[in-house]
């Protein structure tokens, strides 16, 4: 069987997933950098917790209200970074499907109160064992100082106005 020259490997390789792109300063804009490690962080989550369909935002809101039960929306949103009306809609879907409750307040009738349901606590713990391995595997790349490191930075992110 004849061998293919480097020059025709490399055109071969070319039509089937393109040429090799220059990024030029786009590789180097801290922004890209962040989006990127998100974007491996997001796909890697949404593998890790097939099955059990819950988004981000979904499992956050399960495991605000797990650890603060009769919170108000109002109050997830805010610690969450959502507008209202995305609250609203996590909120109403988690709902419709009985993971948690709304009650109004016996303090202010205006709020409302949510509790996870037996259901909602049972999803979040199979979600937490999930994510908890997610974690590890992202964990792994880096030595304890250095993750330590990462994290700090990261909270200097979220300080931002």
């Amino acid at each position: 069987m004849p061998r293919q020259s480097n020059a025709k490997r490399k055109d071969a390789d070319e039509e089937l997933t393109g040429p090799v792109l220059m990024f030029e300063e786009l590789d180097g804009l801290l922004g890209y950098r962040l989006r990127r490690a998100q974007g491996a962080m997001h796909r890697d989550y949404m593998a890790t917790v097939t099955g059990l369909d819950l988004t981000q935002k979904q499992t956050a809101t399960l495991w605000l209200i797990n650890a603060n039960p009769g919170v108000s929306q109002v109050s997830v949103a805010e610690a969450l970074g959502m507008d209202r009306a995305t609250m609203m809609a996590v909120t109403d879907r988690l709902e419709e499907r009985g993971l948690l409750l709304r009650k109004r307040s016996t303090v202010d009738r205006r709020r409302q109160e949510l509790y996870l349901t037996p259901a909602g606590q049972s999803a979040l713990r199979k979600a937490k064992t999930r994510i908890a391995e997610h974690e590890e595997r992202f964990k792994k790349l880096f030595k304890p100082g250095e993750l330590a490191a990462f994290l700090a930075a990261l909270e200097k992110f979220q300080a931002f106005p």
